[in-house]
């Protein structure tokens, strides 16, 4: 969620063909120019870390970047279902915890403790799964001998340590698209799922209570910051995911996806980072409960990681209001101690990706029609080598060319500036 509610709303866009007259060059790139990362909208995480550098305190960071909210404690041990494998066709799960074991049932059991496994996988073997047609396959591998399993459409693994299985404090890894992260807590469901055009693919979810096995193992900014600034990430994340908790999300099997279009969650590895991992789980700890309420109910507690020195809007980033943000300062993301990368940026883009973005064969022309108040593009417009013109939000359009933000400028070309009403308070 952080930088990049991925909220891809297409502004609504007029299509107009004159007559072609004479060929036009087509360009093979377009340059752009541009400062801060990710939409813009709610806490800025930058913005957070100077402000506790500047002796803020969590609860002021918060009620500056939220509008008309109250921070209060609220019940936050509900399990969650979040994403750790999308869209895949293979992934396997292993443990290496001396004496600890896995356990893989049929189904998704969900708190079953009556339910019998099909096979106990003893330490330094693993359990690998493919999909075939509209199901998943697993088998137990130990060294050269592979024992398979009959297949079904979900499978739940369940390892020693858990509130599930006792014995011995497992870890386990996940490995899948050449990736391996250590999971401790809850259960995991391995599921066939039906892609849009892909057929059916494996879903990966890890079932963990949201209060610590969840929150411990997201890693949205350095465990090295302020103690101010990771208590408002902290808030923010919680609140962030008990607006999600028991929604359910079919494509994904989850509540959340563990990834940045939600949370970055990287599971284990947080809370065990050498040296720092301790002080996110403090920040976590100290702020049991606390949440970022309207009316006694979560928001939607937006962040990103920077802003072009000005943080933005709901209806201006997705062209949907939400009360709780608001337009303020944020000079501190243009600073290019405390934002190195992303203080000011440039990005070339090619044809290929421009023209896909606007749903065009070619792009001729670029050009940004209006800004809101914030400094993020408001709309901007692109012209085929037909003549024919389409608009975005400059969100959209972010979004699609994956550029680091919606605070930016043409390169090389007339930017007209013509700031849209703003919406801000």
């Amino acid at each position: 969620m952080r930088m990049f509610k991925p909220v891809v709303l297409a502004l609504c866009i007029a299509v107009i063909a004159p007559a072609q007259s004479s060929a036009v060059d087509t360009p093979a790139v377009f340059q752009v120019h541009g400062a801060g990362y990710g939409h813009g909208v709610g806490m800025s995480q930058i913005g957070a870390r100077a402000k506790a550098l500047a002796g803020e305190t969590a609860t002021a960071i918060l009620n500056y970047y939220y509008k008309d909210i109250a921070i209060e404690p609220l019940d936050d041990t509900k399990i969650l279902r979040v994403n750790v494998g999308h869209l895949l066709t293979t992934a396997k799960i292993a443990t290496a915890t001396q004496d600890a074991t896995m356990q893989i049932f049929s189904g998704d059991i969900g708190d079953s403790q009556d339910a019998i496994p099909l096979a106990v996988v003893p330490v330094k073997s693993s359990l690998n799964f493919t999909i075939l047609g509209s199901t998943v396959v697993p088998s137990i591998v130990t060294g050269k001998k592979t024992v398979s399993i009959p297949r079904n459409r979900i499978f739940t693994i369940r390892w020693s340590g858990t509130r599930y299985l006792p014995g011995v404090d497992g870890v386990v890894s996940l490995t899948h698209t050449s990736t391996t992260t250590k999971y401790r807590y809850g259960q995991m469901q391995f599921k066939a799922v039906k892609a849009a055009t892909l057929g059916y693919r494996l879903e990966v979810t890890n079932s963990i209570r949201l209060s610590d096995e969840y929150l411990w193992g997201v890693s949205e900014v350095p465990s090295s910051w302020p103690e101010a600034a990771l208590q408002a990430q902290a808030i923010a994340s919680r609140t962030y995911a008990l607006s999600k908790a028991g929604i359910y999300r079919a494509a994904c099997d989850c509540d959340l996806y563990g990834e940045i279009s939600d949370q970055s969650f990287v599971g284990y590895a947080k809370e065990t980072e050498k040296g720092w991992g301790q002080f996110w789980k403090a920040a976590v700890t100290n702020t049991a409960g606390l949440t970022l309420t309207q009316a006694g109910k979560p928001i939607t507690a937006y962040f990103t990681s920077s802003s072009g020195g000005q943080t933005e809007t709901s209806i201006n980033a997705w062209g949907t209001e939400k009360s709780y943000t608001q337009s303020v300062a944020d000079i501190s993301s243009l600073d290019p101690v405390l934002n190195p990368r992303f203080y000011q940026w440039d990005r070339t883009i090619s044809q290929a990706i421009v023209a896909t973005a606007f749903v065009l064969p070619d792009v001729v022309t670029l050009e940004i029609v209006s800004k809101n108040d914030s400094g993020t593009v408001a709309t901007i417009k692109a012209t085929s080598s037909a003549g024919i013109q389409k608009s975005l939000r400059g969100e959209t359009f972010r979004s699609r060319t994956k550029i680091p933000s919606a605070y930016f400028d043409l390169v090389g070309v007339q930017n007209t500036v013509e700031p849209t009403p703003s919406s801000s308070p």
